[in-house]
């Protein structure tokens, strides 16, 4: 599989469930390659489901050959110890794209938002209803998170942050 274009692995991290986006953008436009939600054991201790979730990360890494990794920045909730779970996803993320020499790139879902809609308080369905128009998505995916990492994908190509 030759890649010639900036090809990115947008991702919207999280323990139990975590979207994951591969795209690339050429003169037509964005086009999806792959997209899944990745969900982990709830009865398995943290380190498993890191480890769970970080196996399958690969797999995807080394099938789709990202160059570049996009991520939705940690949203601060009151709910510290989800927080910092999600925090130690993001390192498990952050430590996979070290190890394959991947830039990783991180997007506030303002940012996102603002980016996409031009309207940084667009809701949940105004984001997925464009999502699914710019990439001509038919069949509904069964998860959130995975039209997250499609978003964080497409900011990343709308900002030409190639590096």
């Amino acid at each position: 599989m030759k890649i010639t274009n900036q090809r990115v692995m947008g991702i919207d991290p999280g323990y139990d469930r975590l979207g994951i986006a591969i795209m690339e953008k050429d003169p037509r436009g964005e086009k999806l390659i792959f997209s899944t939600c990745l969900t982990s054991d709830k009865k398995a201790d943290f380190s498993q489901r890191l480890w769970q979730l970080g196996k399958e990360i690969e797999k995807i890494i080394k099938k789709h050959r990202p160059t570049v990794v996009a991520m939705e920045k940690l949203f601060v909730t009151v709910n510290q110890k989800t927080a910092m779970a999600v925090a130690e996803v993001r390192g498990m993320i952050i430590y996979l794209s070290a190890k394959y020499q991947l830039a990783v790139n991180d997007f506030s879902p303002l940012e996102i938002k603002s980016c996409l809609t031009g309207y940084g308080q667009a809701d949940k369905k105004q984001m997925i209803s464009l999502v699914e128009k710019i990439l001509k998505i038919k069949t509904k995916k069964k998860f959130d998170d995975e039209y997250d990492a499609m978003a964080v994908a497409l900011t990343y190509l709308a900002k030409g942050n190639w590096r």
